[in-house]
């Protein structure tokens, strides 16, 4: 099947074969096992749910067990052996969350865990943890909480955790900003707020984008000005060549006028010379 490697479960057809035909005098150490229990004949293993792995959990927690994803049309020939994707119900409270509070991605987090069970030390039934700052995981983490030990709705719980959410922000608002407030009292200097550098900062990016568009503004003027000019000087010499050329003409006709000469079928009478035709 193409790309497809297959020959590892053939492995016991292949053993079977030496036997009877007797090229090896013993059976493997793995033939009665594997005769007995054969592999399996799928490749993509089937997704496993949480619920079945927490030996907490007395009842089952459908909430958290992992969503089957939708029937739709069969999958391409290329696309068969993908694993399957997971998806959890936290996914979607993540995806709720964070694209209502997109700001709190911005904040640092800390990942690192002691031994990996950090977690499960956790009590949520209060948001604020001990020894754990306060993020949105926290209010993913209490409304699940809330969901599933509480009986209540997922939009009853959102609100519920974001309540006690925003009133820990407010105090922790208070909080610094009564401790700035007793810092610069005793005399102490923080220098500029993050609001003032972000003003300075966008008052020099104004400054200079204004520079570059004056003299944008100056140079379109200039292209401007010489395309118009050249064209004005173009006519202003044609015309002007015209004129001379039509002043000349009238000043030989004039001069010819003038000097009294006539034509006649002959041509005109030399005046002085040698006559070539006497």
């Amino acid at each position: 099947m193409g790309r497809y490697e297959f020959r590892a479960q053939r492995v016991l057809q292949g053993a079977t074969r030496l036997l009877e035909a007797k090229r090896i005098p013993v059976s493997p150490p793995w033939y009665d096992v594997v005769s007995s229990i054969p592999p399996s004949e799928r490749i993509v293993r089937p997704a496993l749910h949480r619920g079945h792995l927490s030996a907490r959990q007395t009842t089952p927690r459908t909430h958290t067990q992992a969503v089957p994803p939708p029937r739709s049309r069969p999958k391409k020939a290329s696309r068969v052996f993908q694993p399957v994707q997971i998806k959890y119900e936290e996914d979607y409270l993540r995806k709720e969350f964070f694209s209502d509070h997109p700001w709190e991605l911005a904040r640092p987090r800390v990942i690192l865990e002691d031994d990996g069970r950090d977690a499960q030390r956790c009590d949520w039934s209060r948001l604020q943890q001990p020894g754990r700052a306060l993020d949105g995981e926290s209010v993913i983490q209490r409304q699940l909480y809330l969901i599933t030990h509480s009986g209540m709705s997922k939009a009853a719980a959102y609100d519920q955790a974001r309540k006690e959410f925003y009133a820990i922000r407010h105090d922790q608002d208070i909080e610094r900003r009564v401790s700035r407030e007793e810092a610069l009292a005793t005399g102490a200097y923080f220098g500029l707020s993050n609001l003032e550098v972000g003003m300075l900062l966008e008052d020099r990016q104004y400054e200079n984008w204004k520079a570059w568009a004056v003299k944008e503004i100056a140079a379109q003027e200039q292209l401007k000005g010489a395309a118009y000019s050249g064209t004005e000087n173009e006519d202003a010499s044609s015309s002007a060549v015209s004129d001379t050329g039509l002043l000349g003409e009238n000043i030989e006709l004039g001069d010819l006028k003038g000097s009294g000469l006539k034509g006649s079928r002959r041509g005109q009478v030399a005046l002085g010379g040698a006559a070539v035709h006497p």
